[in-house]
């Protein structure tokens, strides 16, 4: 079926695949300057950012009409124009004129020519529409100018912020009333989808990311988190193109798995089995009771127990008395249900140690997955360089500006790497996403630049040139123990991990710059990372950067079949389950080392915000996810 729109023909835009609307970035960003589309003819479409109505003068009054009646009705073929309906209805305005006379002469009351003068038809008072449109692809908007004696828009229409159009006109010049440097003159309007204004969370100006965060189906139409969208997304192309470019293969790893990567996180369980218990426990028409308080049933039996006495002593209507008696029966049944309700509602959690999980979907207990790693080693051992991107989950319940219970992360495994080439490609991989974001997204930058932190544009070009200090972890706390000038919370000894206010002060405040952290206590990092010769140190490390913490972690991992199988036995970790990882030592073990980046503490990194949950499309926290 061929596409409903009009085909716009001779146009220097190319419009965009599948429609025939042009992008306004196309228009609002070009190359050659706007002043050279001028005269172009392009269908656009967006959502009104703000909408002005301006009255225009109103129109002189018509010339006396010909004396033929027959030309108060010129042809179509008398001009080559296109006439509206407007102009249609003002030409025949004098010709109406001229029957009134003619029937109000003859009329003996005045009464009767003013009911024939009010039969005139009244053209509405024209107006321009002045309309900012935005249909995300550009930080810019386009100014529509719609006259409503050439376009006619009813009084009902007056297009609020919010309503969607799809609209073709003329490219031209600024006109006085507004500050673009192109606007569009619409000739006409293809689609109108209205707004319940009252109802528009976005109704107001400049709503605070706090409360946007309530509405995360409808925020993307705001300028500040469109441009976060945009960027989030430049970023997401640059991870891949990074990875493609060196020679890494993509690998879709799973979202739920039997394994913990890190033994000591928190994990959403995936299981059916409280669907099928309530399916056998619950009563055919329990659902009938839902919302209903057994206070509330209790009083409807009592006025209706007095109700068949009432019948039952007059005997004088038995299809009534037999009505009522019906009706409380099927009350008490309900009491009965809810009674059932009532009492299975102390089941609040599900004890793993008292369910047979045999039982379950996939006979045995499932999480939704940490880390994609361990499954990404699998296929390093096969393909060398493999890299994945993805969501993961932790059901942390801290309420934090830098976590939420469900984060992308890009992962790297590299077979034969070692510590020292993981942490290579971190800085490299870092470095050429801050370059990316500032060559390819200018505009967006220059965006959250104005509004949200005026720094951000020169924090990420001064990281994408200048060199990382690497330092031990024990020199790490050799530098914060001397600090003087500042009281942590956390005592610092070492053997402990080191906290966010410690990750901080030696970012922000000591090095000033990106900072690579090795070699920390094995009892901060996962069970399968590489025990250093020391004993007691593993080979991890963590990239910690200026105003965000720690973007990125990274490891080389034990590829020695007995340190393994002795690191699971030290973190009581069910062998069974690692089996399969096991595997990966008993044939053709190789060195290996990889890491995983935080994607969307990237995004916070670029855009200058504080909050991770405004730079997440649909954020999931504890006891809340909206959509």
């Amino acid at each position: 079926m061929e596409s409903q729109e009009p085909q716009v023909k001779n146009s220097p835009l190319m419009p965009l695949m599948y429609t025939n609307r042009v992008a306004l970035k196309t228009i609002l960003e070009s190359g050659d300057g706007e002043t050279g589309l001028v005269g172009t003819t392009v269908v656009v479409g967006g959502w009104v950012k703000s909408s002005k109505e301006v009255k225009k003068e109103p129109l002189p009054p018509p010339q006396s009409p010909p004396p033929a009646a027959a030309d108060a009705f010129p042809a179509a073929s008398h001009g080559t124009k296109d006439v509206t309906c407007v102009e249609i209805l003002q030409s025949r305005i004098p010709f109406f004129r001229t029957v009134i006379r003619v029937l109000g002469g003859s009329a003996s009351s005045p009464a009767v020519r003013q009911k024939l003068e009010s039969l005139i038809p009244k053209p509405p008072p024209p107006s321009i529409f002045l309309l900012d449109i935005n249909d995300g692809s550009c930080v810019s908007s386009l100014r529509v100018v719609i006259d409503s004696a050439i376009v006619p828009v009813s009084a009902g229409q007056i297009l609020p912020t919010g309503t969607c159009i799809l609209a073709q006109g003329v490219l031209g010049n600024p006109s006085a009333l507004g500050k673009q440097t192109i606007e569009l003159t619409v000739e006409k309007i293809l689609h109108v989808g209205t707004v319940e204004q009252d109802k528009y969370p976005l109704s107001r100006k400049r709503l605070p990311l706090d409360s946007l965060r309530d509405y995360p189906h409808i925020r993307p139409r705001t300028t500040t988190v469109a441009s976060v969208a945009r960027i989030r997304n430049t970023l997401d192309f640059a991870s891949h193109t990074f990875f493609q470019n060196r020679g890494f293969l993509h690998v879709q790893v799973p979202i739920m798995t039997t394994t913990d990567p890190e033994g000591f996180s928190e994990k959403f369980q995936v299981t059916t089995l409280l669907g099928e218990t309530s399916k056998k426990e619950s009563p055919i028409g329990v659902s009938d009771a839902d919302g209903v308080s057994p206070e509330t049933v209790k009083a409807a039996i009592q006025e209706k127990s007095s109700l068949v006495e009432q019948l039952k002593r007059s005997d004088s209507n038995r299809e009534a008395l037999a009505a009522a008696v019906q009706d409380l029966k099927k009350t008490n049944e309900l009491a009965q249900q809810i009674e059932t309700r009532e009492k299975s509602k102390p089941v609040t959690a599900v004890k793993p140690d008292l369910v047979n999980f045999n039982a379950d979907f996939f006979g045995r207990q499932i999480y939704l997955t940490v880390s994609g790693r361990l499954h990404l080693e699998s296929y390093a051992c096969a393909l060398g360089h493999v890299y994945s991107f993805g969501p993961r989950f932790r059901a942390d319940k801290t309420v934090s500006a830098k976590h939420v219970a469900e984060m992308w992360t890009v992962e790297a495994e590299m077979a034969f790497a070692q510590l020292e080439d993981a942490m290579k490609c971190a800085e490299d991989c870092f470095k050429f996403l801050c370059r990316w974001i500032l060559d390819n997204c200018s505009e967006d930058m220059k965006f959250v630049s104005k509004r949200i932190d005026k720094t951000v544009a020169h924090r990420l070009e001064y990281m994408a040139s200048s060199s990382y200090d690497r330092i031990s972890y024990r020199e790490a706390v050799e530098i914060l123990s001397k600090v003087t000038d500042k009281a942590f919370e956390t005592q610092l000894q070492w053997g402990v991990p080191l906290t966010d206010e410690h990750l901080s002060y030696l970012a922000d405040d000591h090095y000033r710059r990106p900072v690579i952290i090795y070699d920390y206590p094995k009892a901060v990092k996962p069970f399968y990372v590489r025990l250093n010769d020391d004993g007691k140190t593993v080979a991890a490390f963590e990239m910690v950067v200026p105003k965000i913490g720690t973007v990125i972690i990274g490891s080389q991992n034990e590829e020695r079949f007995d340190m393994l199988n002795a690191r699971i036995k030290e973190f009581d970790l069910s062998k069974d389950q690692y089996e399969w990882y096991l595997d990966l030592r008993r044939h053709g073990t190789v060195k290996h080392s990889g890491l995983s980046l935080g994607f969307d503490l990237m995004v916070l990194l670029a855009t200058g915000l504080t909050d991770v949950r405004d730079v997440i499309p649909f954020t999931r926290t504890h006891g809340k996810a909206n959509n």
